[in-house]
């Protein structure tokens, strides 16, 4: 019943967070997205009363534990194990890059089932963990490049867990994986909106008040054009927030949604680190300093771009799905496909001079990228004309088409551009490759 279970608020929350503080706002992402909101769908009633009691009530926090230090993308194939006892579940394994390591009181833990010969089952099963109880030896504390708040580390695992803190799948445990990951990335628009916000802010300050022969840098048309893209990112991420908040009530199970959760995730996140590079290229030198917004943002930023889901492996992901939704419907056109779905049919009109061609289903991998990252933004710029009808701001609204519609055609030109050496590549590079050996006396 509280503020964390409206999707709305939670985003805002992660907004008013994300502007001050882009770590922060990471902080009460994983323990809102990636721990509460799992618990409050999938645990036990006791379970559930005994956590928010703790989170409520004595400043307590939870954390998730999925990734391994051969196993980030490839979870699925996670080692860490679980075998039933007597007094619940023995789970063991190693687990790293978990965010608050060392710090967190709670935490959902990922395993595979062991069976008598010691084989690890297919599924994936999620356990709650109190601290106190032991069984947690953090073994290496990262030195983070960024994100100095959070700590992360390599952790060893060897807990006793009772009966009842096993998370209850409502059909699979890969299917509440899913649910629990795609949760998380339809989330993101929270943080990276404020976070854009803060990074429009601070350009536009940053701009009005320096002058440079004699005139304001607003006054100068490559600046311009950057503030249009800050512009841009922060309108279109605010869109993505506008859909989740409509779309994802706490109780939608979203692991079907994964072209709009790949594509919010991917987007809002390229959009982010976008934006912190236009920040620090127009304060120049000043914001290269180690205390200045420019830098920081920078590198917090850009692991945003990697974890919970590597941007370029959910490019490719949203390809595929919309290649397998393609091959559903009997359907070959990129365009008449995409005139038809609801996340891109009010968008797609724009592009129909280039989406209007038969997909190739084997294509190479690099270009199920590419066509992933068209795709993302055409489903953004989708998002964003929605935000429009509802009343944003159509000034900002249309200089966010503009700019996104430019990616969008740069990215597909890209993609039909075949080269004639794609996939050539050198696996050492060769002793000749020396220049000066070429410099004739």
């Amino acid at each position: 019943g509280g503020r964390g279970g409206n999707t709305a608020e939670a985003l805002s929350m992660l907004e008013v967070s994300s502007y001050q503080s882009l770590p922060l706002s990471l902080m009460m992402g994983i323990n809102g997205a990636l721990f509460l909101q799992p618990v409050a769908n999938y645990a036990q009633d006791q379970v559930k009363s005994n956590v928010f009691d703790g989170v409520i009530h004595r400043g307590k926090m939870g954390g998730l534990m999925i990734t391994e230090p051969d196993f980030g993308s490839d979870a699925l194939r996670m080692k860490t194990g679980y075998r039933l006892t007597e007094s619940g579940y023995r789970v063991e394994g190693i687990k790293h890059w978990a965010g608050l390591t060392g710090w967190a009181d709670y935490w959902l833990i990922t395993a595979r089932p062991l069976d008598s010969k010691g084989e690890l089952g297919r599924d994936v099963s999620f356990f709650v963990h109190d601290s106190e109880r032991g069984g947690i030896e953090v073994e290496e504390v990262f030195q983070n490049l960024g994100l100095y708040m959070l700590p992360y580390g390599r952790n060893r695992i060897d807990i006793n867990v009772p009966e009842s803190d096993k998370l209850e799948p409502r059909s699979t445990g890969i299917k509440m994986m899913l649910d629990i990951l795609h949760r998380s990335r339809l989330q993101f628009p929270g943080m990276s909106t404020g976070f854009l916000r803060r990074m429009l802010d601070e350009a536009l300050e940053h701009c009005k008040t320096r002058f440079v022969g004699g005139a304001s840098l607003l006054n100068y048309d490559q600046v311009k054009a950057r503030i249009a893209s800050l512009q841009s990112h922060f309108t279109a991420s605010s869109a993505m927030a506008f859909f989740t908040s409509r779309n994802v009530p706490l109780t939608q199970d979203t692991s079907r949604m994964d072209l709009a959760a790949n594509s919010i995730k991917s987007v809002s996140t390229d959009y982010m680190q976008s934006a912190s590079q236009h920040l620090l290229q127009l304060v120049g030198a000043k914001g290269y300093r180690l205390d200045h917004i420019a830098g920081r943002a920078t590198v917090d930023s850009r692991p945003f771009q990697i974890f919970e889901g590597s941007n370029d492996i959910l490019y490719q992901q949203i390809s595929e799905s919309v290649l397998k939704l393609m091959k559903n419907v009997s359907e070959t056109n990129l365009f008449r496909f995409a005139n038809q779905h609801p996340l891109m049919s009010m968008a797609s009109e724009r592009f129909r001079d280039l989406l209007d061609f038969d997909v190739d289903v084997k294509m190479a991998q690099r270009k199920l990228v590419e066509l992933g990252r068209a795709l993302g933004r055409l489903i953004t710029m989708n998002m964003t004309i929605e935000l429009g009808i509802g009343g944003f701001d159509s000034k900002l609204i249309q200089n966010s088409l503009e700019v996104v519609e430019k990616e969008i055609r740069g990215i597909l030109a890209a993609y039909r551009f075949q080269p004639s050496m794609q996939g050539s590549v050198m696996t050492d590079t060769p002793d000749d490759a020396a220049w000066r050996r070429f410099i004739r006396s």
